[in-house]
């Protein structure tokens, strides 16, 4: 189908991708050497792809000096074109570059063996990192030396391997890596199944140890004195009181942004509603939140956000400033929940203008989205562009849309970024156009306050 050696274009590689749709194997032993090339075939594509990326920041950094651009500058929004054509987020782009330049100029022999389909790129990323705080020539002589065992290690072996022969090699360069990783320690917070979150804290070994032994420590002093809650939630409720210094886990002050239909409110339907940062919850427990918090000792502020009648959108709120105030803010956060870019996840930090406020975009709703920092950046790089192609909310005519941006690249490419509906549950659901009077109930921004009975 394809001959070796010839220089193959797009519609090849499209071509490959379709043909494999009808990859069926006549037998069992057939069917585990396909399963067997086609991860072969995913090592070589993964190094074709890291010789194109390299090729591509080269010639992007060219074409950005020949511009003017600053040399401090050149390379911004290279990352994030990369990573929108992988349909990665921006984080992942940049990872990738850098993965990829180290293959194709640092470590000859992992890329010859990931070219061949004999390590995968998750392996050649784990050699790649265990040695990114070494020298070239250093890099390179661990690149050497695993050369002949690199295709029958496992990932595990791959990461003590290359870290005995970097510690060996450079140890300076390894005590530097754990003192920078001692200065990124932080605490990060993800939503988890079933109405919970992970708070996670990266901390150094020692204080990590003696914080976790703390915790089962007066988890088993608690669990002899009779108490009957299990060890784990023992130590969960521990770990709130002793950081919020409040006298119970449950009496902790929140505000929660919960976003859910009128009827579930009201009880008349059981759709599920959101918690803002936290994904879908039952309409049960929804109203178990709202009702709870009534009879708790926690001070509990819940803001409650109405929707279209569809579930799809909030009501857009604008602004004769240039800079958004704190109600269109929250707004595009209840709205856009992470970084509008396509395929990234990250939270939101900037509040932007599509259309920059310095071409006259106005500082409105629909003219605005919640980015990352990354993605934000990328997008004032030179030959970038945003533009609102759709506003999103009730049209005149009572019809209900997401609001989309289209983000052009430099290249000329164009990615539609389309916004998740507010209520996860409604997605795929076509959308409802009704009259505008029946929205009259829906207002900018409703909040209930909760306190203690």
């Amino acid at each position: 189908m394809f001959e070796v050696g010839a220089r193959w274009q797009v519609g090849d590689v499209r071509a490959l991708v379709a043909g494999l749709a009808g990859l069926e194997g006549d037998d069992d032993a057939e069917r585990i050497d396909l399963i067997s090339e086609l991860e072969s075939l995913k090592g070589a594509a993964s190094a074709a792809q890291a010789r194109l990326t390299v090729a591509f920041a080269d010639s992007q950094e060219a074409g950005q000096e020949a511009s003017g651009v600053r040399a401090g500058d050149r390379g911004r929004g290279v990352a994030a074109q990369i990573a929108l054509a992988r349909r990665e987020s921006p984080h992942r782009g940049s990872r990738h570059l850098g993965f990829a330049r180290a293959m194709v100029h640092e470590m000859p022999a992992t890329m010859a063996h990931l070219t061949a389909g004999r390590v995968s790129e998750w392996r050649a990323t784990i050699l790649c990192r265990e040695t990114a705080t070494l020298s070239v020539e250093d890099r390179r002589e661990v690149d050497r030396r695993l050369a002949d065992d690199l295709p029958s290690m496992g990932d595990a072996q791959v990461e003590r391997a290359a870290r005995g022969l970097a510690a060996a090699l450079d140890p300076s360069s390894v005590a530097r890596r754990a003192s920078k990783a001692a200065a990124e320690r932080c605490v990060s917070l993800r939503p988890a199944p079933d109405t919970m979150t992970y708070l996670s804290g990266l901390l150094p070994v020692a204080q990590g140890v003696a914080t976790y032994a703390a915790l089962d420590r007066r988890a088993r002093e608690l669990m002899a004195a009779g108490d009957r809650r299990g060890r784990g939630q023992i130590m969960a409720d521990t770990l709130v009181e002793r950081v919020t210094g409040q006298s119970s886990a449950a009496a902790v002050p929140i505000e929660v942004n919960l976003v859910m239909p009128a009827g579930t409110l009201l009880g008349a339907s059981d759709e599920p509603a959101e918690v803002a940062g936290q994904g879908p919850i039952s309409a049960e427990t929804a109203r178990a939140l709202l009702a709870a918090s009534a009879h708790t000792e926690a001070l509990v502020w819940f803001r409650r956000m109405l929707t279209s009648v569809d579930g799809a959108q909030l009501v857009g709120l604008e602004s004769r400033r240039r800079l958004f105030p704190e109600g269109i803010k929250r707004f595009l956060a209840l709205r856009d929940k992470t970084c509008r870019t396509p395929w990234c996840d990250a939270p939101i930090r900037h509040h932007d203008h599509v259309v920059a406020a310095g071409r006259d975009g106005p500082t409105t709703a629909a003219n605005g989205q919640g980015l990352c920092v990354a993605c934000n950046q990328a997008k004032e790089a030179l030959g970038w562009s945003a533009a609102v192609v759709a506003e999103g909310g009730v049209d005149p005519a009572g019809a209900v849309g997401p609001h989309r941006v289209r983000l052009r690249t430099p290249t000329g490419h164009a990615y539609d970024a389309t916004g998740a509906p507010v209520l996860e549950a409604r997605r795929g659901q076509p959308a409802i156009g009704l009259p505008r009077a029946d929205f009259s109930w829906v207002e900018e921004m409703l909040e209930v306050k909760l306190a203690a009975a």
